[in-house]
Formats: C-alpha cells, sequence, structure tokens
C-alpha cells in the first residue's frame, strides 16, 4: 500500500479535507495509486494530524469527482466500479 509522504500544513488558510484531498488526487493522477488499489485507511489518514470527520470529507470530495469508491465492509479504492 502506498505510503502517504506530503502532509496538510496546519497554518495554510485551505481548508484540511481539501488539503487532505488535494494529496490523494496527486497520488491518484500520478499513478502512485492505481486504479482498484484500496486508498489509504482512515487511521492511517489521521497520521496527518486530521480529524476522522477530515478524513471523511476528503474522500467525499474525490467520490464526487469520480476518482474513488465505497464498498461498505471492504474499503475505499480509486476508479470506478466494475
Amino acid at each position: 500500500m502506498l505510503q502517504v509522504v506530503a502532509t496538510v500544513d496546519q497554518r495554510d488558510p485551505t481548508p484540511l479535507y481539501v488539503q487532505l484531498a488535494a494529496i490523494l488526487r496527486d497520488d491518484i493522477e500520478s499513478g502512485r495509486l492505481a486504479d482498484g488499489e484500496l486508498i489509504p485507511s482512515e487511521t492511517y489518514l489521521q497520521q496527518h494530524g486530521v480529524s476522522r470527520v477530515t478524513v471523511r470529507k476528503a474522500v467525499a470530495l474525490l467520490r464526487d469527482d469520480g476518482l474513488v469508491y465505497t464498498i461498505q465492509a471492504r474499503g475505499t479504492f480509486v476508479g470506478r466500479p466494475d
């Protein structure tokens, strides 16, 4: 699984969930997260110093943009469901 290296900047006026979504978007668009691959867990993403709500809002942005999809009890994956 991808090890997220970039972090959010608590001093940046951009909302944290937008920053986190941008980090994940970059990982998807660059191919570091491949189509069909599981994205890092909420717990792992919280290591950025953000709350679970922030992580969920970031993932929701990516889902709304069609970059990820979620399967209940399995996780969130890159791409569109088959």
